[in-house]
């Protein structure tokens, strides 16, 4: 069961991207799976060192080459806002679509992580956002796998609650697409029979008078 203070963390998390334009939770959980894989990555890799180190052994199928330490989230988590966004916009989201594909297993290890990875998009809105929310993922111990479950769990009943709650916004760049298609004059009358609200910070303050609305 998550806890109090996870619970919290992924809260902070949650808002601060939502209040910076990512409205639908379906992607907040996108770009937070994405982000917390990276994570993970680091912390096997990091493991893989210690264990080389312990049996002066070299490094054996290291995920991130000596070329590819930036794209370490240990290396990258304390960058610059606009370096760290840069870095994982070009960098770090393209290794993990092709993650496994110079390994000699290949083909095993494409059928898991390139196969769902290989569509990962990097959607967070600025650098801004992106290096608060590193921040505050930094600090969330992911070593244990209850913690996963329980956390995934908590974030899909998010989406639920958000769809309970009316929370489910049309993106603006599709309202503003709607209105110019429409391209409404003085003498319309919007009529929204989802009984919504019609986007009404979206309409022309001129037509909000005739706005008629079930909501």
């Amino acid at each position: 069961m998550i806890t109090g203070e996870l619970k919290s963390k992924i809260d902070k998390i949650w808002d601060t991207m939502w209040s910076d334009g990512i409205s639908n939770p379906l992607v907040v959980i996108e770009q937070l799976t994405y982000l917390l894989f990276i994570k993970r990555l680091d912390e096997l890799h990091t493991l893989k060192e210690k264990q080389a180190n312990r049996t002066h052994k070299p490094l054996e199928n290291p995920i991130f080459s000596e070329e590819q330490a930036a794209l370490r989230w240990s290396r990258f988590k304390d960058m610059n806002a606009d370096v760290m966004f840069a870095n994982v916009r070009d960098q770090v989201f393209p290794f993990i679509k092709t993650l496994g594909q110079n390994t000699a297993d290949a083909e095993a290890t494409q059928n898991t992580y390139s196969q769902h990875m290989k569509d990962a998009m990097f959607t967070m809105p600025s650098p801004r956002v992106l290096s608060n929310v590193v921040d505050q993922l930094d600090s969330i111990d992911m070593s244990d796998a209850d913690t996963k479950g329980d956390l995934y769990e908590y974030m899909l009943g998010k989406i639920a609650s958000a769809g309970q709650n009316g929370q489910f916004r049309t993106p603006r760049h599709i309202i503003k697409l709607m209105v110019d298609m429409t391209a409404p004059t003085p003498q319309d009358a919007i009529c929204d029979p989802a009984c919504g609200t019609a986007g009404s910070e979206e309409i022309p303050p001129f037509l909000v008078p005739p706005l008629i609305s079930g909501g």
